[in-house]
């Protein structure tokens, strides 16, 4: 191993970060070049490496060393490299090498030309040995030379071929040091280019690599003024209309890859090519960035964002105020509902459910409360196809009221017995061998445990007049929320060294005042208590004070997770053995998977 160091009098390298504006210039790279047994990283070895340290055109080291590889050296390897067996078994192992190598290259950007190559067979050596290769800084000089070159200038970007083109005084010889420093001189050499158009540090050099059109590029001058704070900003258009609202924890970075090559997405692009400026609004920490969000969202419906448009829209199955009250899929919720639920088949399908445990009617005509409920059945007694769900049960409005008692038990969480019923019709119908009836059944009291519980959580949660939590910053302080009736009533941070006391009682005065609505969420969106939910049940989280405790009722339908997860631990099993039989089918019968074969159908009938 043969390591050289420039004069003691060079600046020591500094380690920067991901963020920092340096140029190119001011930065510490390390061109690295590897001889291999092979092509795999998985399979082959290192046999040689080379790296050169260079900071602003000066060589501040270079790193050289044969590697014995622990195995056979194939013969066209041989002819390829000149290194032989016998050159490598001398060597000192990769598990003594990738040390020196790993503390050589520290806190510097790793060039390669054909990065992919190399830093794929460091790190298969880092994983091998137990050591860590985080090259979050990675240039190819391959990509680079493809990016900056004509095909006319360049027809190949080998590095032979650039090294001829751009005259560098090292000849590539395919062996790790020369080729290295046949790299150092193609990068300076391209770097000469892409500074006559405007890339002057990493960042903007890697943005540069995709091939963004300048006009795209060139918007990214809105987000220079945007705060290195958590935060949303918006896009905004000819009109000053909002085309997009999104969060981050660092606003300028989290905008300003928008005008990269990082940022993929086709419609994202056509909204950069419309904006013409971006607004921000600065929040105390992540909760408060993510309601804003919601709330802007909410108010300006953004044609750029798929999600959280509609943050009220959804189906609630709610118990009607009438004599004879019955379960109803709305939009609006009453004082006891479920919801909200993403479609309405769903929330049919529970409202069904309930409705048959409890023994609720499922007729919709009304019935005055002088007059009896008598929906009758069919002549052997069961319950029509469609019928009322409490066909058979003569009852007036005392007689009827414990079956109304029980759905109301049952949705608020204070009783799941009902569901207890379900689990045994369940139990008979696989015993009778009617698996696809009894999956259905299963199927469908899952999807009811489901929106029960997510219904019961934010309830609890909306239930509460105020909750006063914090949440440790990382960094010594702490992260302050004022929550009244589920939705965010104040936002705030205590800094490292200030008491954070006496900002939560700022916060609790200055707290904005919030009225709770009819239905179980007092009217909050559903998504703004989830989130809030989220973020005080997080690991860490502390309640500093509160009106009253965060509990969920004895008999939720929490109690029903294990059960919920063996379901769908089972419907996943069902799925994959339904594909491997269709696979199975497919690779019998060829023409099974384009002409169906049509069976006998059996009609399940069950009250």
């Amino acid at each position: 191993m043969s390591p050289s160091s420039a004069p003691a009098a060079a600046a020591a390298p500094v380690q920067l970060t991901l963020d920092a504006e340096v140029p190119l210039i001011a930065e510490t790279f390390v061109i690295v070049d590897l001889e291999t047994t092979g092509g795999s990283p998985g399979r082959d070895r290192i046999t040689e490496i080379g790296a050169v340290k260079v900071r602003g055109g000066e060589v501040l080291g270079e790193f050289a060393t044969l590697v014995d590889p622990g195995c056979a050296i194939p013969p066209h390897i041989v002819r390829l490299t000149g290194i032989t067996e016998a050159m490598a078994y001398a060597a000192p192992p990769i598990e003594e090498v990738l040390p020196a190598f790993l503390e050589f290259a520290r806190d510097a950007v790793i060039v390669a030309h054909n990065a992919r190559f190399d830093t794929g067979f460091l790190r298969a050596a880092a994983v091998a040995t137990g050591h860590t290769f985080s090259a979050r800084r990675v240039l190819c000089t391959v990509k680079l030379a493809r990016r900056v070159l004509t095909k006319d200038e360049a027809p190949t970007v080998k590095l032979s071929a650039l090294a001829r083109l751009f005259a560098v005084s090292t000849t590539p010889t395919h062996r790790a040091l020369d080729d290295a420093r046949a790299t150092v001189e193609v990068m300076h050499a391209l770097f000469e280019r892409v500074g006559n158009l405007g890339v002057g540090t990493y960042r903007e050099l890697v943005d540069f690599l995709p091939g963004i059109p300048a006009a795209h590029r060139a918007k990214r001058s809105m987000v220079a003024g945007l705060p290195t704070r958590p935060g949303v900003y918006l896009f905004r258009g000819p009109s000053e209309e909002v085309l997009y609202v999104g969060t981050a924890t660092d606003l300028r970075r989290r905008a300003g890859q928008y005008f990269t090559g990082a940022e993929t997405r086709t419609r994202m692009r056509e909204m950069i090519a419309l904006a013409t400026r971006v607004d921000h609004v600065e929040c105390a920490h992540r909760l408060e960035a993510g309601v804003r969000e919601l709330r802007l969202l909410s108010a300006h419906r953004p044609a750029y964002n798929r999600r959280s448009k509609a943050p009220h829209v959804g189906w609630w199955v709610t118990l009607t105020d009438e004599p004879f009250p019955r379960l109803a899929v709305t939009r609006t919720p009453r004082a006891v509902a479920v919801g909200p639920i993403r479609s309405r088949a769903d929330a049919r399908e529970v409202a069904g459910l309930i409705a048959g445990c409890c023994g609720l009617r499922t007729c919709r005509h009304r019935i005055a409360a002088s007059r009896r409920h008598d929906c009758a059945t069919t002549a052997d007694g069961r319950i029509p196809v469609g019928g009322c769900q409490a066909a058979g049960t003569s009852s007036d409005v005392d007689g009827y009221r414990p079956a109304v008692e029980r759905a109301r038990d049952l949705i608020t969480g204070r009783d799941d017995g009902p569901l207890r019923s379900v689990l045994t019709r369940i139990d008979h119908l696989a015993g009778v061998e009617m698996f696809e009836t009894a999956a259905r059944v299963r199927d469908r009291l899952a999807l009811t445990l489901t929106s029960l519980e997510r219904c019961q959580r934010l309830a609890a949660l909306c239930a509460v007049a105020e909750i006063v939590a914090a949440r440790p910053d990382g960094s010594g302080g702490w992260q302050l929320a004022v929550v009244r009736h589920g939705r965010l009533a104040a936002a705030g941070v205590a800094t490292v060294g200030v008491p954070p006391v006496p900002v939560a009682e700022a916060l609790c005065a200055s707290a904005e005042t919030v009225v709770p609505d009819v239905g179980p969420l007092g009217g909050a969106p559903s998504e703004e208590v989830a989130l809030v939910y989220r973020w005080l049940t997080e690991p860490g989280v502390r309640i500093v004070c509160g009106t009253a405790g965060l509990a969920l009722p004895i008999r939720s339908a929490a109690r029903w997770s294990g059960w919920r997860d063996t379901v769908a631990v089972a419907r996943d099993r069902a799925r994959e053995l339904r594909g491997a039989d269709d696979a199975a089918r497919d690779a019998t019968h060829p023409r099974a998977a384009t002409t169906p074969t049509p069976g006998p159908r059996r009609l399940e009938l069950t009250g």
